[in-house]
Order: structure tokens, then C-alpha cells, then sequence
């Protein structure tokens, strides 16, 4: 090979890879798809002479050829421009899977040249050059060049360098679609959960259908539309956090984050943190800065339970952000503005706090504008049989057990109860009792022993091994005369016993069947 033949190949190679390097480096940038595609096709242009770069894809029909990029085509060209998958070159390359060359586009039929009619005719003779771009054993699209006609000029180089180039194309665009679908079944999963906790924050899954409990409902209802801040009073097992989630997936807000604080379990520097977020080095273990809990609410809700429990140095920043709607992070000096709706709670009174100078009386005022007291669980007694069947159903189900009923015994136990632990007491209750029963029932004997009293249950309260072996009669023998509506015979049979064993029972444990019979109740 002569010498000059040698350096232009060696030029040329040298050409090739410089552009390979450039295509690399656009696709490590991470630009958009059509951005990194048109680049791509500039490289083709201006460092290897090749003409009139053409990238069309498969349809997501697969019926059709769309113009994704065109060299020097606009935007507009292109969305005009379409193939069917049987028509020209390109459709044969995209159906066979195999490159084509057409040393003279003027000498071949099959070339349709619809692309031309929207750039430039040159008078010069063409020579097409169209290579699939495949992902795996798939064809996605087609690369197509022109060139100037030179009967010296090594075509199938050129194809072994457009099959590089479509190869690197196909493995972007391959791992753009799998991100795109990734992050589709993220988001509907993510609507999927957000659907979920609407459903289950709904003010109308609140239980309960008491006066005290109504009266709840027509305030979630009138303040969920509204900005404003609102204050959840109530001891402590009320439902303080269930109220403030109806109010937040009732609002325009739910779409949004739902985030929570409890203030009683911070100390004032970790507090002021958790709220405020924070700067690399503001204080020791500061590795790296940190947004608060405020800027991850930024269009949501902030939840602050326990606001009783802020120190006065904490207040006054929180009161500023109330007023301001801003605030600086901690070691920063920097203002930060968040669009959040705040909702307060706690369980102790403000009002004596203010007198006392532990809470300071402008926040009280800014944090209660709209106030909800939650009602105890004592003073809604006619609300403890719904809670306790709905805390049967979903312990039931949490722990893989087939009980389905509570008896009347257990049923007196609860509703003479003083609760001092209000709703979070009873459902720690039920799933105790869930737990221990293999009925399918839940018995008095199943409940706490502070509800085991003989005032609250009609039956003997905990003492000696027979007092606990005859409460335990007594539930089954009552349960099984409920069942037969006082009908001793019935309840026999029902225990697998007869009728003078269930009398000797009934004068033992000093039980009134006749209580049981349909007619007592009228």
C-alpha cells in the first residue's frame, strides 16, 4: 500500500475514534434523549463528512417509522414526517434487521426521498448508507447518512462504524425506556399508597358515633379546606395523630406530605434540628448539612405533637416561622421560606402553662385559632363496642386468628371501665385478647386483669384457682346461654353437657338465666 494511502486511512481511523470519544462523553452528560440523538448526529457531520443524519424509531404500535432527530430538520419537519414499516429502504432495514447501502440513491427505485423534500436538494450524486438499531434481538429504529458519491469510498467501513454508533444508541435509549417504566410503576405505586392512606385517613374511618365524636367530624370537616392552624387537644391515647391525618387527606394538601414531629421526644438542640434543619459543622456530629422536617412538609402538613413540651427558645423561632411562613437552619444564616400547613396537639393545658410562663401566650394565641378537643374514651362509652369490633377485625387479621365475636361478660368488663389509657389502651387490650384466644371468641378471662372486676363484668373477679376455673365456666355457660336465647336445654347441648349439669351450674355461679331470654329484653 502506497505511503499516502496508508497516512489517509491512518487520518481517517483517527477521525473515527476522536468521534466514537465525543459520542461518549455526550452520552456520560446525561442530556435528554433528542438533545444527546441531534449531538450525536452533528459528530457524524461535522467530523466524519457524513451528510443529512437521520435517527428514526419504531412506533410504540409498531405499525409505524417516526423521525425522532433530523440533521439540520426542525422540530415541526420532523413530526410530518412518517414511514410505514413496509415502505423504502429504511423499512427493510428496520424489518430485516440487516444495514443497506445504496452507492447511488439516483439508480434505486426503492428510495423513496421523502426526507429531501424538506432540506436542501444538492445537485451532487448521493450515495445512502442505513444501518437497525437493535436492543438485544429487538429492532428499535434505524440510522441513516448520506454521502457524496466517490467510487473509491470504502462504504462498508462506513457501515461498521454507524453499526458502533447505532449500538451505543440503541444501549441509551434501551436503559432510558427501562427508567422511564421504572419510574411509571414507582409513581402509580406511590398514587397507589397515597390512595390508600386517604382511605384509611378519611374522616369517615374515624370510629365512633357518639355526640362528642360527631361533633369532631363537622370540624375536621370545616377546617380541612383552609390553611389554618389548627390545635388538637386531648389526653393522651385520644387519637390526637388520626385526626390530624383526616384533616390532612381531607385538604387540597394531600397529594403532599404528611410529616410528623413529636416534640416530647427531642431534646431543645435536637428539636430545633429536626424542625429547622441544619449546617455542616453547626454543632458537634454536624457531619453534613440536613434539611429539616419543615422544608420535607414544603406544600404539605406538619404534624408537632406534643407542642406543650417546646422549650421558650424553641417557641420563639417557631412563632417567627408561624408568622413568616420563614426561617434559618440551624449554623445559617440563610432565610428559607416553606409553604406548610401546620396542625399542633397536646395533652396539657395551655392555658395554665401561659399563666405559669412556660408557654409563651403570643404562640398560644397563633397556634390556637382553630381548636379540637378529642373527648375521652370514658365519656363516650357507646363508642367502646365499635372500637373493640374493630380492633377485633384488624388483630384478627394481623395475627392470622379466626376470632369473631366478644362476649356479652367481656363486652360488661370493658363498658364499666374507667380507661385511663383512652382508645390506645383498649386497642392494646384487644390485641391482647386476640392473642390469647383459641375460640374464636374473646372471654372476660381473655381481658387485662384491671378489667377483671366483678362490678364491671357480673362475674367473680381474680382470686384463687377456682375463682379463675369458675369465671371461666361462668363466661362459656352465659356465652351458651346467649346462643340459645336462655334456653337451658339449648345451651346443654351446645357445651356437650345436660340440662341438670347447666342447672347445677347456673345456682352455683349465680347465674339468672331468664336475663337471657328474648322476652327479658321487651
Amino acid at each position: 500500500m502506497p505511503t499516502s494511502s496508508r497516512v489517509t486511512d491512518s487520518r481517517k481511523h483517527a477521525k473515527e475514534l476522536d468521534a466514537l470519544f465525543r459520542i461518549s462523553g455526550i452520552l456520560a452528560m446525561g442530556v435528554g434523549e433528542r438533545s444527546m440523538l441531534a449531538e450525536i448526529l452533528d459528530i457524524l457531520h461535522d467530523g466524519l463528512g457524513m451528510r443529512s443524519g437521520t435517527i428514526m424509531l419504531v412506533s410504540p404500535d409498531r405499525q409505524e417509522l417516526l423521525v425522532e432527530v433530523g440533521h439540520n430538520l426542525s422540530r415541526r419537519q420532523v413530526k410530518t414526517i412518517r414511514y410505514r414499516m413496509d415502505e423504502g429502504i429504511t423499512g427493510k432495514v428496520v424489518r430485516t434487521g440487516k444495514p443497506a447501502i445504496v452507492p447511488k440513491i439516483s439508480e434505486e427505485p426503492r428510495f423513496l426521498n421523502r426526507l429531501r423534500g424538506h432540506r436542501k436538494i444538492s445537485k451532487d450524486e448521493i450515495s445512502f448508507i442505513c444501518v437497525p438499531i437493535s436492543a438485544g434481538k429487538e429492532v428499535i429504529g434505524a440510522l441513516s447518512v448520506d454521502r457524496l458519491f466517490d467510487e473509491s469510498a470504502p462504504l462498508d467501513e462506513d457501515v461498521r462504524l454507524l453499526s458502533i454508533v447505532a449500538s451505543i444508541i440503541a444501549n441509551d435509549i434501551n436503559a432510558r425506556r427501562r427508567s422511564s417504566i421504572e419510574r411509571e410503576a414507582l409513581e402509580n405505586e406511590n398514587l397507589h399508597l397515597r390512595s390508600q392512606l386517604e382511605d384509611t385517613y378519611r374522616p369517615e374511618n374515624i370510629i365512633g358515633n357518639s355526640d362528642a365524636m360527631r361533633q369532631v367530624y363537622r370540624a375536621i370537616q370545616q377546617v380541612a379546606d383552609s390553611d389554618t392552624t389548627v390545635l388538637i387537644r386531648g389526653e393522651s391515647g385520644t387519637g390526637k395523630e388520626l385526626v390530624a391525618h383526616a384533616i390532612h387527606y381531607s385538604s387540597p394538601r394531600a397529594r403532599h406530605a404528611f410529616v410528623k414531629v413529636n416534640c416530647a421526644a427531642l431534646s431543645e438542640n435536637l428539636l430545633e434540628s429536626e424542625l429547622f434543619g441544619h449546617e455542616k459543622g453547626a454543632f458537634t456530629g454536624a457531619i453534613q448539612a440536613r434539611a429539616g422536617r419543615i422544608e420535607q412538609a414544603d406544600g404539605g402538613t406538619l404534624f408537632l405533637d406534643e407542642i406543650g413540651d417546646f422549650s421558650l427558645a424553641t417557641q420563639i423561632r417557631l412563632l417567627r416561622f408561624l408568622q413568616e411562613r420563614e426561617f434559618e437552619r440551624v449554623g445559617s444564616n440563610k432565610v428559607v421560606k416553606a409553604n406548610v400547613r401546620v396542625i399542633t396537639a397536646t395533652n396539657r393545658d395551655l392555658e395554665k402553662a401561659v399563666e405559669s410562663g412556660e408557654f409563651r401566650r403570643d404562640l398560644y394565641y397563633r397556634v390556637n385559632v382553630f381548636p379540637i378537643v378529642l373527648p375521652l374514651l370514658r365519656a363516650r362509652k357507646h363508642d367502646i363496642l365499635l372500637l373493640a369490633d374493630h380492633f377485633v377485625v384488624r388483630y384478627a387479621k394481623k395475627l392470622g386468628k379466626d376470632v369473631r365475636r366478644i362476649t356479652t361478660p367481656a363486652i360488661n368488663m370493658m363498658v364499666a371501665y374507667h380507661w385511663p389509657g383512652n382508645v390506645r389502651e383498649l386497642e392494646n387490650c384487644i390485641e391482647r385478647a386476640v392473642l390469647l384466644s383459641n375460640d374464636g371468641v374473646i372471654h372476660g378471662h381473655h381481658l387485662p386483669p384491671t378489667l377483671q372486676t366483678s362490678d364491671a363484668s357480673d362475674t367473680i373477679g381474680e382470686g384463687t384457682l377456682q375463682d379463675r376455673v369458675d369465671l371461666f365456666e361462668r363466661d362459656l355457660v352465659v356465652d351458651a346461654l346467649k346462643r340459645a336465647d336462655g334456653n337451658i336445654s339449648s345451651a346443654a347441648r351446645d357445651l356437650g353437657s345436660t340440662p341438670r349439669i347447666i342447672r347445677y351450674k347456673l345456682d352455683s355461679l349465680g347465674i339468672d338465666w331468664k336475663r337471657y331470654r328474648p322476652s327479658a329484653g321487651r
